[in-house]
């Protein structure tokens, strides 16, 4: 039996003779559902379509994206650190080609996610290299779809998962919602992996959504709550999901500083 991926979204579920009658993803508010309806492949499938194309960002961070573009659409990083490397965020595709560059690149030691429109094929990702751990906020536990045991789900707001690299609970987007921080990064520079939970946008700026194709925004409130959570950490860059609009490389701190006061300023009465 398959395991149906969405092809909307790119999540994987469990072994199943047909396909889920609706994808739990989609369906949420924060998603949507295309106008053509409903529909699934198989990770087979997407490997007689697509493939996956390896750059390098920036020192000690590399991506992957899968071409055409697949799902969501978002990228992978995977993070060059001095304790193994890293994989942030997860696609669905995964093939011999991806797995043999990871492994000629030393394979991985963990994999983290911020939430769950990126959990895809974790699992595939997972036992491909080696049954690396996957860690996941508990508070999203109820949105994996493909329970395996290779899954770590942690509590609270930090998680420290390697030398200099901590895991930041900030919920927003998502109540799990979690962003990387690898503060060594580039000799102390500091980076901030920001997912969707701080959206890097075309103006240099970050920006902060329950629901970013539905536009439904976060209260002042929250994003104060998520600011205070993220202030003792240092950064200069930060990198989101995205490519072409998904990064900033110098004074990544400063720019959430500016940007927390504009959105309060634009969304609050006061």
């Amino acid at each position: 039996m398959p395991e149906f991926i969405c092809v909307a979204c790119g999540m994987q579920y469990s072994r199943s003779i047909t396909p889920p009658p609706t994808c739990a993803v989609c369906t949420d508010e924060r998603q949507f559902v295309p106008s053509s309806g409903q529909c699934w492949t198989t990770l087979e499938g997407m490997q007689k379509a697509h493939s996956n194309k390896f750059r390098r960002l920036a020192p000690g961070i590399m991506t992957i994206e899968t071409t055409p573009s697949f799902g969501i659409g978002q990228r992978a990083f995977l993070l060059r650190t001095s304790a193994g490397n890293v994989l942030w965020e997860c696609i669905s595709l995964l093939d011999e080609a991806t797995i043999d560059i990871i492994a000629g690149l030393g394979g991985l030691t963990a994999i983290a996610i911020s939430h769950p429109h990126y959990y895809t094929t974790m699992v595939e990702w997972s036992r491909g290299l080696g049954n690396v751990p996957i860690y996941l906020h508990a508070a999203d536990r109820h949105w994996v779809m493909r329970p395996d045991p290779v899954i770590q789900h942690w509590e609270g707001d930090t998680n420290r998962i390697g030398p200099g690299l901590t895991l930041l609970r900030l919920g927003g987007h998502f109540e799990g919602g979690t962003v990387l921080h690898w503060a060594d990064w580039d000799g102390g520079r500091g980076v901030l992996l920001s997912g969707d939970i701080l959206q890097v946008v075309p103006s240099g700026h970050v920006s902060f959504m329950w629901s970013y194709p539905n536009l439904i925004p976060l209260s002042a409130a929250k994003i104060r709550t998520m600011a205070s959570l993220l202030d003792p950490y240092s950064y200069d860059a930060i990198y989101g999901s995205f490519s072409g609009r998904g990064q900033i490389d110098t004074r990544g701190k400063e720019v959430v500083a500016a940007s927390v006061s504009r959105y309060i300023s634009k969304i609050s009465d006061a």
